[in-house]
């Protein structure tokens, strides 16, 4: 089953990094988000990518062209170092294709763009390219085929800092209590479509705004609620956020580790 990744936007809320790289190539340990979204991908045996490239492409693109295996496996290095023998390895096995879909194009038109690639795909997956999950993905994915549905997204819980507040019509607050505790779910950025989506999208439309709408109204959308790890890097502090967990070993989004440790 091919995996679309929309990973062309410009990060502008990540500028620390996303002004010398794109947002995609920001680097937890070895090697960068999008990898270990692949990775992930892979474990459960999806191993054909479409990159909906924009912003920075170049750099997406020489990233894999160059890849060094060696970082992130176990290697024997012989003949004064003229020989490298990989015991394991990462990309070997997977099929990337790297597509133009525009610098300035909201979601909807990357989708669109890349649907030549996509016709004899009955299911395809997506995602945003800018969060990780502990997510069982094949029981996602069975939920989706028992739905029947044309798409269906992670719905999660937000982790962040942030505080919802209600108040009456004074503006007097009835409540404050942190985000991850007020029982809201939002868009976690998986995704998996039947190949009929692209009759719900319009041109120029943003794919959760009007498609989804249209969607909504078919009952043709279903969302997969998981309580488990879900976090996005949006912000230069969520990006510190995963190099901390990185460091301290808290990485529950590898969960390819209990094959392959590195």
């Amino acid at each position: 089953m091919k995996v679309v990744l929309f990973c062309g936007g410009l990060g502008t809320r990540l500028r620390e990094h996303s002004e010398t790289i794109p947002k995609p190539l920001v680097e937890i340990g070895y090697r960068p988000i999008i990898w270990h979204l692949m990775r992930y991908y892979a474990h459960f045996g999806h191993k054909e990518f479409i990159l909906c490239l924009g912003y920075k492409a170049d750099y997406i693109k020489n990233y894999f062209l160059n890849y060094n295996e060696c970082l992130s496996n176990n290697f024997t290095l012989s003949h004064g170092g003229k020989h490298v023998h990989l015991h394991t390895n990462d990309i070997e096995d997977w099929e990337i294709t790297f597509v133009d879909t525009g610098l300035n194009s909201n979601i909807g038109q990357r989708l669109m763009a890349v649907k030549p690639y996509l016709d004899q795909e009955e299911v395809f997956l997506a995602n945003y390219a800018d969060g990780l999950s502990d997510l069982n993905l094949d029981t996602y994915l069975n939920h989706f085929y028992t739905q029947d549905k044309v798409a269906s997204f992670l719905a999660v819980q937000p982790s962040q800092t942030f505080h919802v507040v209600s108040w009456n019509e004074d503006t007097l607050v009835e409540s404050i209590q942190p985000v991850g505790s007020s029982g809201l779910w939002i868009n976690g950025g998986f995704f998996a479509f039947k190949q009929a989506i692209f009759d719900y999208i319009q041109d120029k439309e943003e794919l959760v705004l009007e498609p989804f709408q249209r969607l909504i109204q078919k009952q043709e959308l279903v969302a997969y609620k998981n309580a488990g790890f879900w976090a996005c890097m949006d912000t230069f502090k969520e990006k510190t956020m995963f190099d901390e967990m990185y460091a301290k070993g808290n990485t529950p989004w590898t969960i390819w580790e209990s094959f392959q440790k590195f």
